[in-house]
């Protein structure tokens, strides 16, 4: 029996790069690894049906735009928020503050389809805007709010 000895020629040069592409990819699969794996500890927050988190109606709150008067209304039921509007936004103010109007719009869309003020994204040129205008709903949510420890109770 006749063995036939192969030999391989490797470069140095070779050999480099291919170590190189090899902890890059290593290194590219690990941070998509901990870029893109679930929490298992952490749990998404629970609403609690049995109790009721705003009390229904029209909540309102005022921002000043100029000399100006804007008044930030938001609906709610029991556990909805329903709708987020500016009441009166004349002409004059729109006009001399053409953000405003679309910022509410981007805002009250992300807030009415998620039911919270912790996941609202805006863009950068309506940071202020967008700053002042979440302010508003805040304060307007936080006179929806339901107050039950201080709701008598009836027996």
């Amino acid at each position: 029996m006749s063995a036939k000895t192969k030999i391989v020629v490797l470069r140095m040069k070779e050999i480099i790069y291919t170590a190189i592409f090899v902890g890059l990819a290593v290194l590219l699969i690990a941070l998509f690894l901990i870029m893109f794996r679930r929490d298992q500890g952490s749990s998404p927050p629970e609403s609690s049906s049995a109790e009721a988190s705003y009390t229904p109606g029209v909540y309102s709150s005022s921002i000043t735009l100029g000399s100006e008067q804007v008044n930030v209304e938001v609906t709610v039921d029991a556990d909805h928020i329903n709708s987020i509007t500016l009441k009166p936004l004349n002409e004059s103010v729109a006009a001399m503050y053409p953000l405003v109007e679309p910022a509410m719009q981007n805002l009250a869309g992300q807030i009415l389809k998620s039911q919270s003020l912790d996941s609202v994204t805006y863009q950068t040129e309506q940071k202020y805007t967008s700053a002042m205008l979440l302010k508003a709903i805040q304060a307007a949510l936080n006179k929806a709010a339901a107050k039950s420890a201080s709701s008598p109770s009836i027996s």
